[in-house]
């Protein structure tokens, strides 16, 4: 017994410093429902996600429920969402600001990669097969706490159509 507990006291210190390796960039393909999260280039984790309940397009606009499309920055996160967790995404840069103003519209915000409610615990095959948030990238809790763990922010994110 003495020497299991000398053999813990040992392995303590390397077991506490002991982390998930960070992924360096995020990519969401919008016509495959699909995110990776890459390091070096390669993929470490890909997720079957959904978008909004009108995906096609680039958002222009509060409302519109679009995701953005572009390279952004996911530069916060949020542990206390509404959604579980969330990991915010920099939408709206300064060209989908200006595109906004020119069309004289709201361009919209808040977008980010969030688990779902707890309350809708047992609906998650369902909410893996409909676009239902408002423009937000969802995944399932289980996933988001995947994520959230891999994804440091800021990371970049590159969303395609």
């Amino acid at each position: 017994m003495r020497y299991l507990t000398l053999a813990l006291i040992l392995l303590l210190p390397a077991l506490s410093h002991a982390t998930v390796t960070p992924v360096d960039r995020v990519v969401v393909y919008k016509s495959k429902g699909l995110m990776q999260l890459k390091r070096h280039g390669k993929v470490v984790r890909s997720y079957k996600v959904v978008f909004g309940e009108n995906p096609r397009g680039h958002k222009i606009r509060q409302g519109d429920e679009r995701t953005p499309e572009g390279t952004y920055t996911l530069d916060w996160k949020n542990p206390h969402s509404r959604f579980y967790r969330s990991i915010h995404v920099s939408y709206p840069n300064a060209t989908d600001r200006a595109r906004a103003a020119k069309l004289g519209v709201n361009p919209g915000g808040d977008i980010m990669i969030h688990g779902i409610k707890p309350q809708w615990q047992g609906m998650e095959k369902y909410l893996k097969r409909v676009n239902w948030t408002d423009g937000c990238i969802a995944v399932n809790n289980r996933e988001m706490d995947e994520i959230w763990a891999m994804v440091k922010t800021p990371t970049p994110i590159d969303i395609y159509p």
